[in-house]
């Protein structure tokens, strides 16, 4: 399980380089965090709550332009990278061996 959990958490970073490139949009990067079950499920639950806060900003935020956003599309791009980096941290201690 913790296999596919790395599997899925590369795929959200990859996700999060194509929005930064502008190849992917707020929504399907969201729509593919939220897909990302058996990650969610194997990293502890405080995880998927910061994960969902940031989905749901960003998504608020593509609604809007950068300047009457009351937040940075940026620092939220920011923010998920530090979230990623985490989580890959998470998984490496939590893996035997």
């Amino acid at each position: 399980m913790t296999a596919v959990a790395h599997t899925q958490l590369d795929a959200l970073q990859g996700a999060l380089g194509q929005l930064r490139s502008g190849a992917l949009t707020p929504h399907a990067l969201s729509d593919l965090s939220r897909a990302q079950t058996i990650l969610l499920d194997t990293l502890p639950p405080r995880y998927g709550e910061v994960l969902l806060g940031l989905m749901d900003r960003l998504e608020s935020s593509a609604l809007f332009s950068e300047e009457s956003c009351s937040f940075s599309q940026q620092g939220l791009l920011d923010n998920l990278q530090v979230w990623v980096d985490k989580a890959r941290g998470e998984l490496q201690t939590s893996t035997p061996g």
